[in-house]
């Protein structure tokens, strides 16, 4: 029992750091309609920006909000221009021009930084927090808290914020959108903005527990995937839903399922994948698309 706890434990701190990674995918396909394949590069260039602002001085909560406004400023020009002069082009080219992408930026920080990995200071010290039999670092515990009141801050945002309800109508109709004098191109670079900006804050919360080099999201970005699929890639809760179910999933297949292991838990994250895929293609909270004929 004291063993199904303390992997429960670790995975729903493990999940929300998946379910904010496949936040950030979410809000980028509701935006552009594709999949940014180079989302966690994007975030991992980021955590190396704060950890260079670390080194040169500022507070280590200091280098991660600047890190996260450079993010937000980067992945508004990004979707500006590289993506809307784009936006008609097949969902393939989309897609290339983001694999494209991810390898400019994995090549650019190893190029700056190099592949070695590097030491990132935690933002939260200190012995762990025990619950019940259980115990879980206060690392771990920040990431969680991050991603609360990340989720908060955004339902504020969609729901009750006049720029939060244009990002809604631009994305779910731009035509209409635009008849209701909506900036739908300013609406949707926020959305790659804001999704950018996630995901500095939480490559720089977990490059502590990754180890902070060029690959460090290589595998977690797949995990991110399968709760974005999981979850639906229309839906922000579902994502972070999903995140959580991966995240518990893999870790007690790791520690139960015989066979797998710690090396090949990666497998959970793709058989999830091709379960949604094939059984419920819309997630879980996704909504199903209907095509007149």
């Amino acid at each position: 029992m004291e063993l199904l706890l303390q992997q429960l434990t670790d995975g729903i701190a493990w999940g929300a750091l998946y379910g904010a990674l496949a936040l950030s995918l979410v809000l980028v396909y509701r935006a552009s309609g594709i999949v940014n394949f180079a989302q966690g590069e994007m975030a991992m260039f980021s955590a190396f920006g704060s950890w260079q602002f670390y080194q040169w001085g500022l507070p280590l909560i200091t280098a991660i909000s600047v890190s996260m406004a450079l993010a937000f400023i980067a992945g508004m020009l990004i979707e500006r221009t590289l993506i809307r002069p784009l936006a008609n082009s097949s969902h393939l080219t989309l897609i290339i021009i983001t694999l494209g992408i991810m390898l400019v930026i994995n090549a650019g920080a190893a190029w700056i930084w190099g592949h070695d990995a590097r030491l990132y200071p935690v933002i939260s010290e200190g012995d762990p927090v025990s619950i019940w039999t259980a115990v879980i670092s206060r690392q771990a515990l920040t990431i969680v808290g991050a991603v609360v009141l990340v989720a908060l801050l955004l339902y504020v945002l969609f729901q009750h914020t006049r720029t939060g309800l244009h990002i809604r109508a631009a994305v779910s109709n731009s035509v209409s959108a635009r008849l209701l004098a909506i900036p739908v191109n300013r609406m949707l670079a926020l959305s790659w903005g804001l999704a950018a900006a996630i995901g500095a804050l939480v490559a720089s919360l977990a490059a502590p527990q990754l180890v902070l080099q060029p690959s460090m999201f290589s595998a977690t970005l797949i995990y991110a995937f399968a709760a974005a699929i999981l979850g639906g890639l229309t839906s922000p809760i579902g994502a972070l839903v999903g995140g959580l179910i991966v995240g518990i999933s893999e870790n007690l297949a790791g520690t139960y399922l015989p066979g797998i292991g710690n090396d090949f838990k990666q497998a959970i994250a793709l058989a999830i994948i091709m379960a949604v895929l094939f059984l419920r293609p819309e997630g879980l909270f996704g909504t199903r698309e209907v095509v007149r004929v």
